[in-house]
């Protein structure tokens, strides 16, 4: 059976290279190569398991572009006929609805050419949505998938469509369709949870069950993210894994109690955390356990999680672009080839105890527990780099200090979920017992993740490579008959080491370091210059990745603390993430237009010796030979008008910011008589034609502008007229949708 794996390597490899947008003569390119490989390895290669593994992996590959292309062109090419398109619709919804920033949305979905599309449906006015309801009116349609100009990561979770609102929509029950059973479980879930459970546990205990993490506060989060047991709060495999141990510890591991009672309940559990891609391939694989029990036959690790990847795909091959079906899969994978012999590696070093007693559980335990965590992230680590830029070190030893009580937790939670049927205040007052448990994973994530190394982040190209070296270096241990760990350990410090220092240094020996970070649709500038960081605004397409990104950028640096944020105005595409980053982040000034309040800006001042000036009239800010302006709004027109405008004067470069002003507010400037010619021009209003004025570039002569701006903005950003007034003006422009984030150094 271990041939299936082989099989669904190749499987799985084609439809990876599809799903990330290889089409028409790519697609053909590999199905070419893929059969020449297999036509080689049946006739040409000698007889032997290398052969044959290739074969297979070929023959895998080679059904897996068939599969796709099967896939893409009968199921989606009538959402794809729908992409960029505005048209009535009718849209069930599947799930309880949500708030947004601009009104509300939530899952549903469609039926098109006889068959049914998952939706994901946003409406313009703040509404109760529940399961059942139907929403009927002009939405204009975008496609997720690599068909579409800019794919999403929301086809990885089987949502082919987005439908935004145009018009007016009707909202209508429907009470002839379905009950949605699942989806209003998980909801009366909640409600329960929330009923018992106290206001600082309930978050935690939520996500744990559910996997809805949303309440999460910001601050628990990152500690879980950067202490490496954020999985603990995003429902999977380790969920699943509990919950089929508590299954046999109540049915006294009878194979056939067990099974009547796993199937539906393992079932029931997917269903209500909504069948995620993590969730989906533990259930698959649990399933498997169950039947290889019923029918007392030998259960194969490999071959069963070949079983669910091969039964995903084909049900969904875009599913390979679900980051938390990447990262299940690949933790699973790394279980299954390192523990076993991480484990009798680190039992040996750790010596074998005679006898049946306590001190040889205990360190049966620990290298058990050890030998899994490290297996677990070994093949996760370079994907959770890429995605999220964080690579925990304090993971292994948190891990080892807090999973020991998850299994707990998770048996008391359900419960107090079935005693709240019978009994409310026993349901209470076990929950009330539970908070501890939760309390105290609070608190050591909390305390590590403070540790000045608890994580490394990969906005350091150091970081990268030294992550590339560690990968080479454990290569080098598995190729080993006998596997030293010793001197391959000392060099992965020793480059550590090197790679912090070389992070650490580089910046500060810039006399000047401009970064104007990827947020997306919105803006975070760093200026730095002789030992001092300045940040102006902190937002984006997201409060909290903006924070983030601008959190590892300075963490990498090895900047813990900056010296002053600059907020132009209160947009929240400039200032939304600001309070998240001053929860991570201090700063020592807080400078803001003085046409508004703090309060505004959603910002605690209760943090320690941070000065908060609102700038009511310009301000002139020195050290060494750098000269900070910051120009003050002059109380007329919108907030945008009323952007304060900042001039960085240094002894080698000047920058000029504008804020979202137009070209009114630009000329008004120009009025000081202060602002000469500028090296670097950050273009205001992220490159809108109404900004960035003939005037202004007249005026200030830069040679670099620099635009800060989303792909995919629905403002037309940067317009046509403006690249067209910086092409005459001889400018060389850099904009974040096309380069990424911009760094200046001079």
């Amino acid at each position: 059976m271990r041939s299936l794996v082989w099989f669904t390597l190749g499987f799985a490899g084609a439809c990876a290279v599809l799903g990330y947008g290889a089409a028409g003569i790519w697609e053909t390119v590999l199905f070419v190569v893929a059969a020449i490989v297999l036509t080689v390895c049946c006739v040409l290669a000698k007889r032997g398991k290398g052969r044959s593994r290739a074969a297979l992996s070929t023959m895998g590959c080679l059904l897996g572009i068939f599969w796709f292309s099967l896939f893409r062109s009968v199921y989606l090419a009538p959402a794809a006929a729908l992409d960029g398109v505005t048209a009535p619709a009718e849209i069930t919804v599947t799930d309880y609805g949500y708030e947004t920033n601009y009104g509300s949305a939530a899952d549903g979905r469609m039926e098109l050419d006889g068959k049914t599309y998952p939706v994901r449906v946003y409406i313009n006015e703040p509404a109760a949505l529940e399961p059942g309801y139907v929403l009927s009116g002009e939405f204009r349609f975008r496609l997720t998938t690599p068909d579409a100009e800019k794919a999403t990561y929301h086809s990885g979770n089987g949502i082919f469509l987005l439908a935004y609102q145009r018009g007016t929509c009707q909202i209508s029950e429907n009470p002839g369709e379905e009950s949605f059973y699942a989806a209003r479980l998980a909801y009366r879930t909640k409600g329960v949870l929330q009923n018992c459970f106290p206001e600082d546990a309930f978050s935690f205990i939520k996500a744990l069950l559910l996997g809805d993490a949303y309440d999460l506060p910001y601050e628990t989060d990152v500690a879980f993210q950067v202490s490496g047991v954020r999985h603990v709060v995003a429902v999977s495999g380790l969920h699943v894994s509990i919950l089929f141990g508590m299954i046999s510890l109540v049915t006294l591991k009878n194979r056939f109690l067990t099974a009547l009672i796993g199937f539906p309940l393992l079932g029931l559990f997917a269903a209500v955390a909504g069948f995620t891609p993590s969730v989906t391939r533990a259930g698959i694989m649990a399933a498997l356990m169950l039947l290889a029990l019923l029918l007392n036959k030998e259960y194969d690790g490999p071959t069963a999680l070949s079983v669910a990847v091969l039964t995903m795909l084909m049900a969904n091959p875009l599913v390979i672009t679900s980051v938390g079906f990447q990262l299940s899969v690949l933790s699973v994978a790394g279980i299954q080839l390192f523990h076993p012999g991480l484990s009798a590696w680190m039992k040996e070093k750790l010596g074998e105890e005679k006898g049946r007693g306590l001190r040889k559980r205990l360190k049966a335990i620990l290298a058990s527990s050890i030998s899994m965590t490290v297996s677990a992230t070994a093949l996760t680590t370079p994907l959770s780099a890429y995605y999220f830029g964080t690579v925990s070190l304090v993971a292994p030893l948190i891990n080892l200090l807090v999973l020991w009580v998850i299994s707990g937790i998770f048996y008391g939670v359900v419960l107090v979920c079935i005693m709240s049927l019978v009994w409310l205040p026993g349901s209470a007052g076990l929950a009330w017992v539970i908070s501890w448990p939760v309390r105290y994973i609070y608190w050591i994530t909390e305390a590590l993740s403070q540790f000045p190394l608890a994580a490394v982040y990969t906005e350091s190209r150091y970081i990268v490579w030294w992550l590339v070296l560690v990968y080479v270096l454990l290569a080098v241990v598995l190729l080993q008959k006998k596997r030293k760990m010793l001197v391959p350990g000392c060099l992965a410090v020793l480059a550590l080491c090197a790679a912090l220092l070389l992070s650490w240094i580089e910046p500060a020996m810039d006399n000047c370091r401009i970064t104007v970070l990827d947020v997306g649709q919105g803006q975070s500038i760093l200026l730095q210059s002789e030992g001092k960081t300045y940040l102006i605004d902190c937002g984006g397409d997201n409060d909290e990745m903006a924070a983030d990104l601008v959190a590892r950028t300075l963490l990498s640096q090895g900047i813990s603390r900056l010296d002053g944020l600059i907020l132009t105005h209160t947009d929240r595409d400039h200032a939304g993430g600001a309070r998240y980053l001053l929860s991570r982040i201090p700063a020592q000034l807080l400078l803001l237009p003085g046409t508004v309040s703090v309060e505004e800006t959603g910002i605690v001042t209760e943090q320690a010796d941070m000065q908060v000036v609102p700038v009511r009239q310009d301000l002139l800010l020195t050290y060494g030979n750098t000269k900070m302006h910051i120009f003050a709004p002059y109380y007329a027109g919108s907030d945008n008008e009323n952007s304060l405008c900042i001039l960085f004067d240094t002894e080698k470069c000047d920058i000029l910011v504008t804020g979202d002003r137009s070209g009114f507010g630009e000329r008004l400037l120009l009025r000081k008589n202060v602002i000469g010619d500028v090296d670097v021009l950050i273009a205001g209003h992220h490159g809108s034609d109404n900004s960035t004025c003939e005037e202004l570039l007249s005026a200030v002569k830069p040679e670099i502008v620099c635009i800060s701006v989303s792909e995919d903005n629905s403002y037309g950003h940067p317009g046509k007229e403006l690249l067209r007034r910086l092409e005459a003006h001889g400018c060389t422009v850099f904009r974040t949708d096309t380069d990424g984030t911009i760094l200046i150094r001079r």
